[in-house]
């Protein structure tokens, strides 16, 4: 692990996004609340916050961080026929939360193909990424996409 001991402690945020796409009647099921195994988004929404407090478990080298803030919000995309995925991780601490923002968004899109892969096997884990970051010493990124 990288030694984050003579960093100052600050302030840091960073966003993550992705989107599964599927086909537009698994679409409609998510969005009516009819799936099998229940409430899908509900379900993904616990597994990106429990998956953002547990990076460090997941991803060798990544420091343990007490996370302040987790968030995690959903949205749709009818004409492509997918839900986007956002989520906002906060701590107070020496190293930042990119790596528990975006394993968070992987974990709620897996979530929701998981819950819904008995009616569609080809839906498309897409364009999982940093949106934003800021805090610390190389300051604020904000993606150009």
């Amino acid at each position: 692990m990288v030694d984050v001991a003579d960093k100052a402690v600050t302030k840091r945020i960073a966003r993550a996004g992705g989107r599964i796409s599927m086909l537009p009647a698994t679409l409609e099921l998510i969005r009516g609340g009819g799936a099998r195994k229940g409430d899908v988004l509900g379900v993904a929404r616990v597994a990106a916050i429990q998956a953002a407090k547990r990076t460090s478990d997941l991803i060798p080298l990544c420091h343990p961080i007490p996370l302040t803030r987790v968030a995690v919000e959903f949205g749709f995309d009818m004409e492509a026929s997918a839900v986007e995925i956002e989520v906002t991780a906060e701590t107070l601490d020496r190293t930042g939360v990119e790596m528990e923002a975006l394993t968070a968004v992987a974990t709620g899109l897996l979530t929701i193909y998981d819950m819904c892969k008995a009616v569609d096997r080809a839906m498309r884990i897409e364009s999982v990424r940093l949106l934003e970051k800021s805090g610390g010493k190389s300051g604020h990124f904000l993606t150009q996409d």
